[in-house]
């Protein structure tokens, strides 16, 4: 990984075979980031994404290996129990057109990934909502 600072905001590139949930996570506690906002494009080989089954309260994921571009990632960095937390949903299209996404586990850079952060002043936390059965912002 690769990236310059602008302000507040971080410009990224990420590398061929780097994986996106850990190396913003470890950016964020390099540069001690506690909030902010992430979005991005790229191409990757490896997702691991899904959504949350209310009912069940508990996430389902699908892992999907084969060439794919990255046709949005969004998201936000906050705290939880004084720890980096992030939360990243991602879209992405393979060859045919077909796209898939989610609530992002995990996902591998197989050209470049090219993401901004932008950090914002302040500290929002999270706590688990026994009732939703979700980290929630805690203000």
């Amino acid at each position: 990984m690769e990236y310059r600072k602008f302000g507040k905001q971080y410009v990224i590139r990420l590398e061929k075979g780097e994986e996106i949930v850990s190396s913003i996570k470890d950016l964020c506690e390099k540069e001690n980031i506690k909030l902010g906002s992430l979005s991005g494009i790229g191409a990757v080989n490896k997702v691991t994404a899904g959504l949350f089954k209310t009912g069940e309260k508990k996430y389902v994921s699908r892992t999907y290996e084969e060439d794919m571009e990255i046709v949005s990632l969004g998201g936000n960095v906050s705290r939880m129990n004084g720890e980096t937390y992030l939360h990243f949903h991602i879209s992405v299209a393979n060859e045919a057109g077909e796209v898939r996404g989610g609530h992002l586990t995990e996902a591998y850079i197989s050209a470049t990934g090219e993401l901004v952060l932008t950090e914002i002043e302040g500290t929002v936390d999270r706590e688990y909502s026994g009732g939703i059965g979700l980290n929630l912002f805690k203000f």
